[in-house]
């Protein structure tokens, strides 16, 4: 991952001031924030060490209309909050050059998570969702290249509701997601 993303660093929104600019999904976003909790005292504590490293930054490619932002990045800006990374958010409207760097099978899927160095050296990218969740649209877009097949929208509202479902209904996925995320930190 040799990508420099220097020039993104201290372009983006505060946590705070992402929360603060939403016009759409604040309340879900608050909420799916406000019901997080460490579940799993060994990745509180692995976030907690991180607050050793003044090396890392994060920065989240985001847009508040999508639902796997309002699920995903509240997960993110507790673990970077634990972690003491300083953490922005790059709307995607606004750094599109930087989405289409990091497309998700030849799409914008958002979030995406970018971990960097404090020189801007791309060190590690989670995202748009869990693995487990991910696992359902790489299929669906393996079986459905075609997206003015006269069907598509059926299956794709078919293949929203099986991640839906796979997300749940609590906070289950959160430690999946932080999981994940500590996977890819603990290589950086």
């Amino acid at each position: 991952m040799s990508q420099l993303l220097a020039s993104k660093l201290n372009q983006g929104l505060s946590p705070r001031q992402f929360v603060e600019s939403m016009t759409k999904n604040e309340d879900a976003f608050s909420s799916w924030y406000n019901q997080f909790q460490w579940n799993d005292a060994e990745l509180e504590e692995f976030y907690e060490s991180l607050n050793n490293r003044d090396d890392l930054r994060c920065l989240i490619i985001a847009a508040d209309w999508c639902g796997d932002v309002v699920r995903n990045v509240p997960v993110v800006f507790q673990a970077m909050e634990k972690a003491g990374i300083p953490t922005e958010v790059l709307i995607m409207e606004q750094h599109l050059d930087l989405m289409d760097q990091h497309l998700t099978m030849g799409g914008r899927a958002i979030p995406v998570v970018l971990f960097t160095d404090t020189g801007g050296h791309l060190l590690g990218k989670w995202g748009a969702r869990p693995k487990h969740v991910q696992e359902v649209m790489n299929a669906f877009k393996a079986a459905n290249p075609d997206r003015e097949a006269p069907d598509y929208q059926e299956k794709i509202t078919v293949a929203r509701q099986e991640m839906g479902r796979r997300y749940g209904e609590d906070t289950g996925y959160q430690t999946i997601i932080l999981q994940e995320i500590r996977d890819i930190l603990s290589g950086v």
